[in-house]
């Protein structure tokens, strides 16, 4: 089967941008990890996304993706060009997000090539309303919708019109291997070799260090835990805006050098690894990577209660939620599993259970394929 996935951008190059921002949204990660897992199943795959810089080729292979670029300001007819003559046996169109030039995609599928499309989103602010632009309306088109959450579902069949049979909520998924579930042993040699007493407790921040992912909170309240455990640790791990950065370090000074930051890690595993609690205290989110890798990892998680993380995290069972930005709640419940060592690991468990049950590539990506496959048939 031939796939056309459409996304918005595919960054190279930098990491982040200089205002600490990351080049790369979780769209074009998903898109990169969905593309190779197709092909690792027998399907061929063709990435178009917009050409932003100049350096960028206009077409390349990615170890195995076919990734086209489009020129602005001509993307729409280039997409037209592409899809009769380069691109002209693609079987199915597959939308991560909401790009402008994929509705002419649409159009070409629906109405020419006779090809089903399916649409998914994984972010809130990407939900569509039907009845403010003609491009929505195109969009609510599609033969078939993936949400990566409910709150995202509820987006498609209440602003979108999207009829509910239409509609699959599917998480975009890990592959739980690169992300093995902890023990007690493993906690307390890592510990160890970083320097840090075996019996202390850790909690880790591992996302982007902006405001939007409530790090400010954090701020606010780890004076509270440091209190009650002067042994434990904060470890910030993750590239972000360098102000906020040095200001975390000064409070670790202010703070016995209670907050270790780390920058931007490739490989988080280790600190993953290594922590007793995940803390999760974003404003928005669609369904978040980062806290998936957490709970497959057996962390208990402290997450604000917002969409995304409720598919996750449910209260006594793999985590808690608490309102959003309200410091006095994340502090007192993770004091309250600091001080219980059998809760986090039964909820720990839970997470991990969870997590590769409903988040592994091993089992949304053969959903994914079926859902995809089952279209053409149609």
């Amino acid at each position: 089967m031939k796939i056309c996935l459409l996304v918005k951008d595919f960054a190279v190059g930098k990491k982040f941008n200089k205002d600490g921002t990351p080049s790369k949204s979780g769209a074009e990660f998903h898109a990169e990890n969905h593309a190779r897992q197709l092909i690792k199943r027998g399907d061929q795959v063709s990435i178009f996304a917009k050409k932003k810089f100049f350096f960028t080729k206009a077409r390349e292979d990615l170890n195995g993706i076919d990734l086209v670029r489009l020129h602005a300001p001509i993307r729409w007819l280039e997409i037209i060009f592409r899809l009769l003559t380069t691109h002209n046996d693609i079987d199915v169109f597959y939308i991560i997000g909401t790009p402008k030039f994929a509705v002419w995609a649409i159009l070409m599928a629906k109405f020419i090539l006779h090809k089903p499309i399916i649409l998914a989103l994984t972010g809130k602010a990407e939900i569509f309303d039907r009845k403010k632009s003609w491009r929505n309306k195109i969009f609510s088109m599609c033969d078939h919708y993936i949400a990566t959450t409910k709150e995202i579902c509820n987006g498609f069949i209440e602003q979108g019109e999207i009829d509910r049979n239409k509609v699959t909520i599917l998480a975009h998924g890990i592959d739980t291997k690169k992300y093995p579930q902890s023990t007690e042993d493993r906690r307390r040699e890592l510990k160890i070799n970083h320097g840090i007493d075996p019996n202390a407790n850790i909690l880790l921040f591992c996302a982007r260090v902006v405001i939007n992912k409530g790090i400010d909170t954090v701020m606010k309240f780890w004076g509270t835990i440091h209190k009650k455990f002067s042994d434990a640790k904060l470890f910030v791990v993750g590239g972000g805006r360098t102000e906020i950065l040095d200001e975390l370090k000064n409070l670790s000074t202010q703070l016995d050098n209670s907050i270790v930051v780390t920058g931007e890690m490739d490989q988080p595993q280790e600190f993953y690894q290594m922590s007793d609690v995940y803390i999760f205290p974003s404003r928005h989110e669609g369904l978040p990577t980062s806290l998936i890798e957490a709970m497959s990892s057996g962390l208990p998680a402290v997450v604000s209660d917002i969409g995304g993380c409720e598919d996750l995290i449910f209260n006594d069972e793999t985590g808690y939620r608490v309102d959003v930005e309200d410091a006095d709640q994340f502090a007192e419940k993770v004091l309250y599993l600091f001080n219980n060592d059998q809760l986090r690991q039964l909820l720990g468990d839970n997470a991990a259970k969870f997590v590769r049950k409903n988040c592994d590539y091993q089992t949304v990506i053969p959903k994914l394929q079926e859902i995809l496959h089952s279209k053409i048939t149609n």
